[in-house]
């Protein structure tokens, strides 16, 4: 059956983006090369995660992670992946204003929900069919997700630095029961995966 997982890198002390979002620095003041320098530089030797994050059918994202404007509008802003953008499939943007869908190269086409988290869930997941959806966050959206008990299972992929402030996981998600499926290390992360529910 299909699931809706999340994949969120993250620092140690769990922020996966920073204060101060700009076109030029979509994770704030948080590093991001560092932060991802696992997926980046160092894909050869975490080439199964990395692959994983953009094995689903369809995603769901915040309009932060869209894009750094707020109120109106950009019409000409399309994400911050070029015209390929890496999923490859339809997403999901979170979002309060109505714009019109936007289809850019590979198969990723952009759609903009303004009717809240399960709704933007729903439509991916008549979209993925018999595929996996995926939250692809920020960590808000994300959080969302986690406290709706709407996530089957969350991929952590911790960044050994702290950052200090910005947008943290677990934020404001409240009780939630998750348990631990694996974990696995190299040199610039450490893998966690963790499944919804107790044991």
């Amino acid at each position: 059956m299909p699931q809706v997982t999340a994949d969120m890198s993250i620092t140690l002390d769990g922020y996966g983006s920073g204060r101060g979002q700009t076109a030029e620095h979509p994770f704030g003041d948080l590093d991001h090369n560092r932060l991802h320098a696992w997926q980046l530089e160092h894909r050869e030797q975490n080439a199964d995660e990395a692959n994983a994050i953009v094995a689903a059918g369809a995603y769901v994202m915040g309009r932060n992670m869209f894009g750094p404007d707020r109120g109106e509008w950009d019409l000409d802003w399309t994400g911050w992946w070029g015209p390929d953008p890496v999923y490859h499939a339809p997403v999901f943007v979170l979002c309060h204003r109505p714009r019109r869908s936007v289809e850019m190269e590979g198969g990723t086409t952009f759609h903009f929900v303004t009717d809240g988290i399960e709704a933007a869930l729903e439509r991916a997941r008549d979209a993925a069919r018999d595929s996996n959806v995926s939250i692809a966050g920020g960590p808000s959206t994300l959080n969302q997700y986690l406290a709706a008990g709407l996530v089957d299972e969350l991929r952590l992929h911790v960044a050994p630095f702290v950052t200090g402030g910005g947008e943290r996981v677990f934020d404001g998600v409240g009780d939630v029961e998750l348990t631990p499926v694996s974990s696995r290390t190299t040199p610039q992360v450490t893998h966690l995966v963790y499944r919804r529910g107790s044991v």
